[in-house]
């Protein structure tokens, strides 16, 4: 395994420095802080994890911590990160190690696949960094690398059974988990997406994609379809007196389930109707409507959502939050509405 070797001597000499890491050559680092990155780490940059990650370990510094605290104030914490069903599985996954486990993550694939929010790559990655299990963890750097390094030109998804076995075949059974590090550390800082630093590579001399001249154009990808737009209308009341702006929790399942948000109708292609949403203001108006809209671009969709505002009495039985409060715990999209009816409300 000529990669193996190669690949592990540039990442001794050049492994990025991040709290949840271990040194190279080190023993493994704590599995709670291993599964605690790779979920904060789906779909979202190092950069933007590292003071989320350092906020949940002064927290929440184990499993049990974790599993112990109000779902509630997990949500809150992870408002800003994202795919906000990550944060839910991550309560449920602590709860289940904590409570099936003894506090302790499974050491293999297989029982760390059974967990709540952990998929193929996750638990690869857990199990060798964590275990050191000799498995391959294939997330989009990884996929990237070896598509180069074997020319595989069948374009994603269709590519990912064959990029997999690749990868696998890959791995050594010393220092599984720094291998994989160091693929991720490759892809990420020197096999970029569109400019890959071919020079600087420890594998260039091993790669058929740079070879072939292919390995900026790979890994193919199958055109994406565009995404849908959906339209919705949200609702700011702001209590007289203190102006705490009143807030739901939306329901547990469905996008941004379990966080705090502004009430209005579901969303959908069309704007609601004026029917629609005299039936869902949640108090007495006059509602004024703000300038600006809200736009946010989800995985599969993107979102369009307008903004009405009101100040009066407490609606009855209602929940209200200073604003502060509320743009800290709301999910981003919800922020963005917020910004907007406070901005609306200070003209």
């Amino acid at each position: 395994m000529r990669e193996a070797g190669r690949l592990l001597a540039w990442y001794d000499a050049n492994a990025r420095v991040l709290p949840w890491r271990a040194p190279p050559g080190a023993p493994p680092p704590d599995p709670y802080r291993v599964w605690l990155s790779e979920i904060m780490l789906q779909q979202t940059v190092a950069a933007t994890v590292k003071p989320y990650f350092r906020r949940f370990t002064e927290l929440w510094p184990d499993v049990r911590a974790l599993a112990a605290a109000a779902r509630e104030d997990v949500l809150r914490e992870w408002a800003g990160l994202g795919y906000y069903a990550r944060a839910r599985n991550l309560h449920a996954c602590a709860k289940a190690v904590a409570e099936a486990h003894g506090g302790r993550f499974p050491d293999t694939v297989e029982g760390l696949r059974a967990l709540p929010g952990i998929g193929a790559y996750t638990a690869g990655a857990i199990a060798a960094i964590a275990f050191g299990r000799p498995v391959a963890a294939v997330d989009g750097n990884v996929e990237r690398v070896v598509s180069r390094l074997r020319a595989i030109e069948a374009p994603l998804p269709a590519a990912k059974a064959e990029i997999a076995r690749a990868a696998q075949a890959m791995v050594p059974e010393a220092r599984p988990g720094d291998f994989a590090q160091a693929m991720m550390d490759l892809g990420a800082t020197i096999c970029a997406p569109r400019a890959p630093r071919c020079l600087l590579c420890p594998l260039s001399g091993l790669c058929e994609g740079s070879a072939r001249g292919l390995a900026a154009s790979l890994p193919r990808k199958a055109p994406k379809a565009a995404k849908p737009e959906r339209r919705g209308v949200v609702f700011a009341h702001f209590r007289e007196g203190d102006g705490a702006l009143l807030v739901v929790t939306r329901p547990e399942k469905g996008l941004l389930g379990g966080m705090i948000g502004l009430p209005g109708p579901e969303w959908s292609a069309d704007p609601p109707d004026e029917a629609t949403l005299a039936a869902s203001a949640p108090a007495p108006g006059p509602w004024r409507r703000a300038e600006a809209s809200a736009r946010h671009v989800f995985t599969h969709f993107s979102l369009t959502l307008d903004v009405l505002w009101a100040a009066g009495p407490a609606a009855p039985a209602a929940r209200y939050l200073p604003a502060g409060e509320a743009l800290a715990a709301a999910p981003t999209a919800m922020r963005k509405a917020i910004r907007i009816a406070l901005a609306a409300q200070a003209d």
